[in-house]
């Protein structure tokens, strides 16, 4: 739908068409009940997880706090995108108003950001605890755990306001089809009538600032985990912290993998099915691992989950 604005002859765009996955309907059905599965499990298993944590009070250390915020995160961050692709494969139209997908866009992208700074603030957290155990419980209080987590939601709805509103300022006279299962700004810069080569680098400056910053620092602190583990005397304790370790640098590989593909990456003109599939990946896929790679290998969280959830231990 185009609306000509009042002495211009130009028709500008007033809502978008996700495209998502152009298939049969048999097979959008299919996709339908996969992701619909996926979406309860990553709601469930961060749910419980939060409730979890919450009710036993032993688990009220910073370590937990952050897995706490890290699950809740997660739940909000797969319910900014995926409902409305459920919606879309069940729809014919497949529309998103114009406001509705800069919406879409801002609280995608800024959960998006929250969590690369709480993955960050989470990868600290190790190296305190392991590298210097015997300062760890004074440096690391609730106090500090707090603020870090408060600055962790508020930097990642601040980081990309600006880009996303010079780009909702730009004109869009049509077409108005994203292909894309999600409002992005690729497609999005693709449909503007009028180039924004400033607004573009802004926008991959910042993404680039984001993920290759924060993944260097993780990856700087886990190679002193490493170095300081290697050293441990006991076998055990080598053992569970190359578990930790290993867990989180997984997860870690595949959420900035994916990332660094779609943003930092723009001009090796990938396919949009790439872009399909790498959004995808740390959209859906990732939340709905974090709780068993971080949480349910854990024996504090599981004998929590079984006092919440009732079951004999």
């Amino acid at each position: 739908m185009n609306v000509s604005e009042p002495g211009s002859s130009i028709a500008f765009v007033r809502e978008f068409i996700l495209q998502g996955f152009s298939c049969e309907w048999k097979i959008q059905i299919l996709l339908f009940s996969l992701f619909t599965t996926i979406y309860a499990l990553t709601i469930t298993g961060n749910g419980a997880i939060v409730c979890a944590l919450w009710c036993d009070r032993r688990l009220h250390t910073p370590m937990y706090v952050f897995l706490r915020n890290f699950s809740f995160l997660e739940m909000w961050y797969v319910s900014s995108t995926v409902p409305k692709m459920l919606n879309n494969f069940l729809s014919e139209k497949k529309r998103i108003s114009f406001s509705g997908c800069f919406l879409q866009f801002y609280f995608f992208f800024s959960l998006g950001t929250s969590e690369c700074f709480l993955l960050t603030v989470m990868a600290f957290d190790r190296f305190l605890a392991i590298c210097r155990p015997l300062h760890y419980p004074n440096t690391m209080t609730l106090h500090l755990c707090t603020k870090l987590v408060i600055i962790c939601w508020v930097c990642g709805f601040v980081w990309f306001l600006i880009p996303i509103v010079l780009i909702s300022q730009l004109p869009f006279c049509g077409p108005n089809i994203i292909d894309h299962v999600v409002c992005d700004p690729g497609p999005l810069f693709a449909l503007a009538c009028a180039s924004a080569p400033k607004t573009q680098l802004l926008c991959y400056t910042l993404s680039s600032l984001v993920i290759f910053g924060n993944f260097f620092f993780i990856l700087g602190s886990y190679t002193l985990v490493l170095i300081a583990v290697l050293r441990m005397p006991s076998a055990t304790g080598r053992h569970k912290a190359f578990s930790t370790c290993g867990s989180h640098l997984a997860v870690v590989s595949l959420f900035y993998g994916s990332l660094m593909v779609m943003y930092v990456s723009p001009g090796l003109g990938h396919s949009a099915g790439m872009q399909k599939v790498a959004t995808l990946l740390y959209a859906m896929v990732t939340p709905l691992f974090n709780p068993l790679i971080y949480s349910l290998r854990n024996k504090e969280i599981k004998t929590a989950l079984r006092k919440v959830l009732r079951l004999p231990t």
